[in-house]
């Protein structure tokens, strides 16, 4: 039977008509989308869905495309998919549309924007897919998805974050904010060097934002010793920033050290007698 069905979403709608044929298909006659463009599915997760598809059957159907003989190959819904061959079912309710390999890339990039558990940085390299791979304009990108052009550029401006800072924004080391705070740090080493010490103390959205303003015409040198240092306690945001501006003026990477307790130790490097003499004249002057 023919009907008129919106299961896609606004997105999918306009790539693909409204009109659609309804149909129960065998499994063993659906191949998956090859422009699928998110690679890893979390098998527990498919395994729960395959329990709740064995109860209660499957609530909301698949949509695939016609290739001919009998066969169709899958336009959205592949973890429905991919947990009904694990409840060892033999046929699945199914959306069948028209789609070309175009439409077919569009839709599968559009539907992996609009999933709830998606990073920021894998939704920007989705808006970028589309962008260039289905020559949209960034207008046309914003109907495609139902988001405003304002909303696709900000994430796309997160692909000029350098690699270490968009991979611990995927592993959620930051947040989105953080991220769009560091953006604004035009000097790269002092935005890594105030990436780095983000991590390690802990600042605040707001903190950040704080550092770009005040070392937007100046070096921001890094006080955390390493990435993978062991951070015991985080300090205050005031009394790190003390600590950055003792180490501009001394002109050292001044590493600082506490426990639980609060106590701790502010090491000094010094390479000769003369360089420490230097130091503590620095330090003598300013006291």
């Amino acid at each position: 039977m023919n009907k008129k069905q919106k299961g896609l979403g606004k997105g999918m709608d306009a790539i693909l008509p409204y009109e659609a044929k309804f149909s129960e298909i065998a499994i063993v006659d659906i191949e998956t989308n090859p422009f699928q463009p998110r690679i890893k599915f979390d098998g527990e997760a498919i395994n729960e869905l395959a329990a709740s598809i064995r109860e209660l059957g499957i609530i909301q159907p698949i949509t695939v495309r016609e290739l001919g003989y009998n066969k169709y190959q899958l336009i959205s819904g592949e973890r429905r998919f991919r947990a009904s061959q694990v409840a060892h079912l033999t046929q699945i309710p199914a959306y069948i549309r028209k789609a070309n390999d175009q439409e077919m890339l569009e839709i599968a990039l559009v539907e992996n924007i609009q999933r709830k558990d998606l990073n920021p940085i894998e939704i920007a390299l989705s808006f970028r897919r589309l962008i260039e791979e289905c020559n949209l304009t960034h207008e046309a990108c914003s109907e495609r998805v139902g988001k405003n052009r304002a909303t696709i550029s900000n994430f796309l401006r997160l692909l000029n974050l350098p690699e270490e800072i968009q991979i611990a924004l995927q592993k959620k080391r930051i947040s989105a904010g953080h991220a769009r705070a560091l953006l604004s740090i035009k000097n790269k080493q002092s935005q890594l060097n105030i990436f780095h010490d983000t991590v390690a103390y802990g600042y605040s959205v707001r903190e950040v934002e704080q550092l770009a303003k005040d070392f937007a015409e100046e070096s921001y040198k890094k006080t955390s010793k390493t990435r993978k240092q062991k951070v015991h306690t985080p300090i205050s945001f005031e009394k790190q920033r003390k600590i950055h501006e003792l180490s501009q003026n001394l002109g050292k990477q001044i590493e600082l050290k506490t426990n639980k307790k609060g106590k701790g130790k502010i090491i000094i490097p010094f390479s000769s007698d003369e360089d420490l003499n230097k130091i503590l004249e620095r330090i003598n002057n300013n006291s």
